[in-house]
């Protein structure tokens, strides 16, 4: 990541930021586990559900709030530095082509056609244009919140990795559960915070 800091490299305002997006960081990932969490509590394993409905519109839905998303931190990666955005756009398109077929098979699951699924699919992923268009405007005149968003997008990423190699974590739901496994890993994150500064 490219960040120009106005201060020369070493100084407090450096290592402020540095601090700063790399709590960011590591405050996304929490967020991340706890959004998982909550999902994982309101998830309803049949495919007519009376209480939350159906799989497909929300399928749909997520997905487009997704690729928003998508674009608005392939935005915010150009707008840092071009080797930087092409980097992002790599790695959302790695993780955009598994999740579409995921997303085309839960559809067809559901009953939709193949041309419709095809057809709605393409339309969520389209919703990628108009955030990195708004992320364009937007973070060009506020250059300050870029590598924030950019942190939080690292977090999403660093928090799939995780949590495939963490997946006993999920298999107990509930509130105890949650708060302990989330105790467990703040206190992990104050031990590294603790040998920061004693270092």
């Amino acid at each position: 990541m490219v960040l120009r800091f106005s201060h020369h490299k070493g100084g407090p305002t450096y290592w402020g930021r540095i601090i700063a997006i790399s709590g960011t960081v590591l405050a996304g990932i929490v967020i991340f586990f706890f959004l998982e969490k909550i999902i994982i509590w309101r998830h309803c394993h049949n495919a007519e559900c009376e209480v939350h409905g159906t799989a497909g519109p929300l399928i749909l839905i997520g997905d487009a709030f997704h690729n928003f998303v998508d674009g608005f931190v392939i935005a915010a990666a150009f707008l840092t530095s071009v080797p930087l955005g092409i980097a992002a756009s790599l790695a959302v398109i790695a993780h955009e082509i598994p999740q579409e077929v995921g997303d085309f098979a839960i559809l067809l699951d559901n009953g939709y056609s193949k041309r419709r699924a095809l057809a709605l699919n393409l339309l969520s992923s389209l919703t990628t244009l108009p955030g990195a268009v708004i992320a364009y405007f937007f973070l060009g005149a506020t250059r300050e919140v870029v590598p924030f968003i950019l942190a939080l997008s690292a977090a999403s990423f660093i928090y799939i990795a995780i949590a495939d190699l963490v997946p006993s974590l999920h298999r107990k739901a509930g509130l105890k559960p949650a708060i302990c496994q989330l105790c467990l890993i703040l206190a992990g994150i104050g031990t590294i915070a603790v040998f920061r500064l004693v270092h």
